[in-house]
């Protein structure tokens, strides 16, 4: 049973090693873990310090709900115990860390497979708004081709179109 909730949308930032240990406290017959982190890149387009700041938006609840489905559809395909998301919002600065993906499971293989399969749906599904600030200006930033491609190949066409 869940000690606390997978998916957490939140302001503040996480510690990796604290929400790693909590999720595996969670069931004895942990073998694995694995664990993704993205953190706000301080460059645009192979230029250093072209990212002044990135803003994410979020509609609160809908975006919980969405990402709970990711969660139970990650369950559904692969053979796991757990896992936990968390997604910050609002004024993140370069190098700020912005998600994690964390999954248990008792084999690396479907943990590994679990938590890339969270990030393709993540990155195209979940419904977050991006703006970067840039020295030219705001700009909103759209998903990539390469983000759908990645989600076909777990079966999921984007609905970004």
């Amino acid at each position: 049973m869940q000690k606390y909730p997978r998916v957490s949308i939140q302001t503040s930032d996480f510690n990796v090693a604290e929400e790693i240990a909590a999720l595996r406290a969670q069931d004895p017959r942990v073998g694995a873990v694995c664990s993704f982190v993205g953190t706000v890149r301080d460059q645009t387009a192979g230029e250093p310090g072209r990212i002044r700041s990135m803003e994410l938006e979020h509609y609160p609840g809908m975006t919980e709900k969405s990402i709970e489905a990711m969660v139970d559809a990650a369950h559904a395909k692969f053979d796991i115990f757990g896992a936990r998301v968390i997604h910050r919002v609002g004024l993140l600065q370069p190098l700020d860390q912005i998600v994690m993906v964390a999954v248990i499971s008792a084999h690396r293989g479907e943990s590994f497979q679990a938590c890339e399969f969270l990030m393709d749906y993540l990155k195209t599904q979940a419904p977050f708004w991006k703006k970067e600030q840039t020295p030219e200006g705001a700009r909103w930033v759209d998903a990539r081709v390469s983000d759908d491609a990645a989600l076909a190949k777990w079966g999921i066409a984007a609905s970004n179109g």
